[in-house]
């Protein structure tokens, strides 16, 4: 920068509404956001999750309503996390596979309420449906085995593009799932069927709420640590999106959000293709405890830690805010 005050004033661009609007580097719009919804059983039931305050678990029918008001609200995709009955949960995962399961009729029931007008996102991961609430199978000593892990998250990934997932979204961070999915999706007809990869997910302290809306939080025996990554860690955050990205990921993730921006950065920067974060449960009730103390405005608090995701290179982000930030940008 060559010139200097009083020639330029910076200022200047920030003292009206119509400027500050014309100079904005990042804008917001409903389009950004992927609105994470919890599936549980029954028929009309609405279940409000107490650690996440105004989120609730819906039954099938209440989700194919909850992706007619994403459609009206301009929100372009939907991800699903079930809450599996206790009596279908074992060790093994195995209602992860059943065609008819809680994550399968929610895919099936959107698409029959909104065909194409919305994506739909899916979670392969095994913790939603094991009885001791890991990502993946276990040996005797209570490790996650990478590999017979692996071959369950390909048959769930495939059940799930059967039932017209148009995203699949691994999140178990076990080494080469990525590229076996991508493989028998390919060998499944499902071509264009998109992969979005949680290439850098973090052994993190904010997910507490999150396991309590999927009813694993009581089941996790020890920790996920010897899988997911070191809070420590940004250049194996690189290393992992590489692997992901060599394998057939289509776009990848950051998890949790923003204690992790650095990461965001790095990786639009170093790759240059599509990263997305998730604003995580624990991120979204901190939001909502501070407004409830009057620590800040929510509708401010919610837009703005959104526009840091974007500021940030974030292609998109998954937040339980989604449908209160669309009301908004509507507005």
């Amino acid at each position: 920068m060559t010139a200097s005050y009083p020639n330029l004033r910076l200022r200047r661009a920030r003292a009206s509404a119509w400027s500050r609007a014309l100079y904005r580097e990042n804008v917001l719009t409903p389009a950004d956001l992927i609105w994470p919804l919890f599936v549980t059983d029954g028929k009309e039931v609405e279940e409000p999750v107490a650690s996440l305050p105004g989120v609730s678990r819906w039954s099938v029918d209440g989700i194919a309503a909850r992706a007619k008001e994403a459609v009206r609200l301009g929100i372009p995709c939907l991800a699903l996390f079930p809450n599996t009955q206790p009596g279908r949960r074992s060790d093994d995962g195995a209602e992860a596979l059943n065609p008819d399961n809680l994550m399968c009729r929610a895919i099936k029931a959107i698409k029959d309420a909104c065909g194409s007008d919305i994506g739909v996102l899916t979670d392969v991961a095994l913790d939603p449906y094991t009885s001791h609430g890991q990502d993946g199978l276990i040996d005797e000593a209570g490790y996650v085995v990478n590999d017979d892990t692996v071959a369950v998250l390909v048959d769930q990934a495939l059940n799930q593009a059967e039932a017209g997932a148009d995203v699949i979204a691994p999140s178990d961070m076990m080494d080469g799932r990525v590229k076996a999915i991508r493989m028998a999706l390919e060998m499944g007809g499902h071509h264009n069927v998109q992969i979005m990869s949680y290439a850098a997910k973090y052994a993190s302290a904010f997910y507490g709420p999150f396991r309590d809306a999927v009813g694993s939080g009581g089941l996790l025996k020890g920790d996920k640590r010897s899988y997911q990554m070191d809070p420590a860690n940004g250049e194996e955050a690189l290393r992992e999106v590489a692997l992901d990205l060599a394998e057939g990921a289509d776009s990848v993730m950051v998890k949790p959000g923003l204690p992790y921006l650095d990461i965001v950065r790095r990786v639009k920067e170093r790759f240059e293709v599509p990263v997305f974060a998730y604003q995580v449960s624990g991120e979204y009730a901190m939001i909502e405890a501070a407004a409830a103390a009057g620590a800040g405005d929510r509708d401010a608090l919610v837009l703005e830690t959104l526009t840091a995701f974007k500021r940030a290179g974030c292609s998109g982000v998954l937040t339980y805010h989604a449908a209160h930030a669309a009301r908004l940008l509507g507005a």
